[in-house]
């Protein structure tokens, strides 16, 4: 990795990271992984782009999330959404106000814009909630799992990292 991308990576990394960026909230957790959340979508998007720049070929599957880069984009930009309506919605708290993820033909050219919409709206709806709320109770989730708030959290954390993960792999099988 070359001192320009370092020095590139570490400016974005300053800026998503500070204190200035995120007021503060009840419970200094949720918080973090607002952070964390808006971080890793920031990576995935620029190793999405490389896979992209180098069209790396995603396996054969019959998940249509993975029919080409572009559904996969659309699918990291939609769950990202989706996990804060839920998170709203069994909170009792108004919808988050985000726009649905753009289509598998638009993401490409929308991504930023979306992502900054998306991380906008990330930012606001958890800010009052007090820290008990997000331990319990339980919910189940769409794909029928339960939760606490504070894990679909970290669930919605690690759902960028994943989708990451996996293109990492490919490139540096593709290199």
């Amino acid at each position: 990795m070359s001192l320009s991308i370092i020095l590139e990576l570490k400016e974005e990394e300053d800026f998503i990271m500070t204190p200035q960026t995120l007021k503060e909230y009840k419970y200094s957790g949720a918080r973090a992984m607002v952070l964390l959340q808006e971080k890793y979508l920031r990576s995935f998007l620029k190793t999405w782009r490389e896979a992209k720049k180098l069209n790396i070929p995603l396996p054969e599957t019959d998940d249509s999330d993975y029919e080409s880069l572009d559904t996969l984009l659309r699918h990291v930009l939609r769950a990202s959404r989706g996990y804060i309506v839920w998170i709203c919605d069994k909170l009792n708290l108004p919808g988050p106000g985000i726009e649905p993820a753009p289509s598998a033909g638009e993401v490409e050219i929308a991504a930023d814009n979306y992502l900054e919409h998306l991380t906008d709206k990330w930012r606001l709806p958890l800010t009052d909630v007090p820290e008990e709320k997000f331990f319990s109770p339980t919910y189940t989730s769409h794909w029928g799992v339960d939760y606490c708030i504070d894990a679909m959290l970290e669930h919605a954390v690690m759902h960028p990292i994943r989708h990451e993960f996996q293109l990492r792999n490919l490139i540096n099988e593709y290199e």
